[in-house]
């Protein structure tokens, strides 16, 4: 669309602007795109819509209103004013262009045009279909709340006001897609995030030159930090409202993307992947010892397999108390063979999970664990340890709380166990030194992935080891780089 097209007045003739949403938006052709035609005080108004993503019940009340005008006022050269006046609605907007109409009635609006006037009122009655908030299957915990965010940006940022209640919190709408024209709404707290930060991002949004974004905030994604094939996330997606909330108060900058149910946090590291809102619905110390659990289970789920096959390679690096650690016996398929079967193995079935309808998903259970797992060590295709090593590391992947990073670190592993296969111990070593080298070359958004560790800062690194009390907790993280670093309010 060219330039001029997005500046077109609207025409003071209803006619006018009837033929260009004929031959602009298809009236007439799309059964969904539809115009009501009134009659007031001797004058044409019009409502345009769409069915489906409006509010009947409001547009029917809104039309009794205006109707009523032939009873109750005399006619008059001000229709517009009265029209404006009698629309029983709490948001109302004036546009001047016709690009303006098109983008807010395909939003969900209405556009309200009376004959002889060059300016459209454009209602906001959108009620999208979708789910009502529920707990995310992600990120559910034990106590907290049930609350999660849902497909409507709507219902997503109020889920977030209702837990911020400051007058500084904003939430700036831009649309991205020439075609799509999504919302995207970028929040933040005023006095308190990086107005740097909140530069770049928006730049990056408004730069976005793209169709339509239906993959929604993963598209998002991709254009802000420009990933390419590094597999490890720079930026946290999130379905929960306190989630969020907490993120926002440390004054990291949030990008909610209508039609997705999950948040963008930015900026963030490695070790925002490895916090679970489970850790701070519990007391400090039993948030402590899951947390460490958790580091636990993600170290096993990328370095175990390869340090496994070293001591099956060299059973010698063993002490002799844990000699009984290797198969028993002589297998017919290779060691590393195996290693790598069993994991596309899991692999399958996690796909197979997803892909299965719900009803059916026990039965496939069933069928792996018997059928798959002890038949397979029967016939002597896998070797008994070898199922057990992978079914360790597979759910040190699934305690990974992000499940972005727990890909990641599969394609990590699978790089450590080859080393250690070509090179053995040497192999190994390097291998590990040069995952640590490559995630502390990674940098979003000016911030260090590996940081508090690469640079080093003794109290942050403090606070991701032990989950500190919220009363102790008075600094808000550096690397966010926040305009008031103090969370407690200044007393008066």
């Amino acid at each position: 669309m060219s330039a001029d097209d997005k500046k077109k007045p609207i025409p003071s003739s209803l006619s006018e602007v009837e033929t260009y949403m004929k031959n602009r938006v298809g009236l007439g052709d799309s059964f969904d795109f539809g115009v009501r035609k009134l009659k007031i005080l001797k004058k044409e108004v019009h409502f345009y819509y769409v069915n489906g993503l409006c509010d009947t019940s409001i547009i029917v009340q809104i039309i009794k209103e205006i109707v009523g005008i032939n009873n109750r006022e005399k006619l008059s050269t001000q229709l517009q004013a009265i029209v404006e006046n009698r629309i029983v609605h709490q948001s109302i907007q004036p546009v001047q262009t016709l690009d303006e109409i098109v983008d807010q009635v395909l939003s969900g609006l209405i556009a309200i045009l009376v004959d002889g006037e060059e300016k459209a009122l454009i209602v906001d009655v959108r009620s999208y279909p979708g789910r009502q908030p529920q707990e995310p299957d992600t990120e559910k915990v034990v106590r907290g709340s049930r609350d999660g965010y849902v497909e409507n940006i709507i219902v997503n940022t109020a889920l977030t006001r209702r837990r911020i209640r400051d007058e500084r919190l904003r939430f700036e709408m831009l649309k991205v897609g020439e075609r799509s024209k999504t919302d995207v709404a970028l929040g933040y707290i005023k006095d308190v995030a990086n107005p740097e930060l909140i530069k770049v991002i928006k730049k990056e949004l408004e730069a976005i030159d793209i169709d339509g974004i239906t993959m929604a905030d993963k598209t998002i994604e991709e254009f802000l930090v420009k990933q390419g094939y590094n597999p490890y996330p720079l930026v946290r997606y999130t379905e929960r409202a306190d989630v969020a909330a907490t993120h926002l108060l440390e004054g990291h900058v949030l990008i909610y993307v209508d039609t997705s149910p999950s948040v963008i946090i930015t900026p963030t590291t490695f070790f925002h992947h490895l916090q679970h809102a489970e850790e701070y619905r519990q007391s400090p110390g039993v948030g402590t010892m899951v947390r460490w659990i958790r580091f636990l289970g993600v170290a096993a789920s990328v370095v175990l397999l390869p340090l496994w096959y070293l001591f099956v390679q060299d059973p010698g690096l063993l002490p002799d108390y844990l000699s009984f650690i290797g198969p028993s016996k002589e297998s017919n398929i290779p060691i590393l063979l195996q290693l790598f079967l069993a994991d596309i193995g899991i692999e399958f079935l996690r796909m197979a999970a997803i892909h299965t309808p719900t009803p059916l998903s026990t039965a496939m259970g069933l069928i792996a664990a018997v059928l798959i797992g002890q038949i397979a060590i029967d016939v002597g295709l896998f070797g008994a340890e070898v199922i057990l090593y992978v079914a360790v590391a597979a759910i040190g992947t699934y305690a990974t709380p992000s499940y972005e990073l727990s890909v990641a670190n599969k394609i990590g592993r699978i790089f450590l166990l080859a080393a250690a296969a070509i090179f053995k111990v040497p192999g190994f070593m390097v291998g590990v030194v040069l995952w640590i080298l490559f995630l502390a070359s990674i940098k979003c958004l000016n911030t260090p992935y590996l940081w508090p560790f690469l640079p080093f800062s003794p109290k942050a690194c403090l606070q991701i080891l032990v989950r500190r009390a919220v009363p102790g907790s008075r600094i808000r993280p550096s690397i966010v780089h926040s305009r008031n670093r103090v969370r407690q309010p200044a007393k008066s």
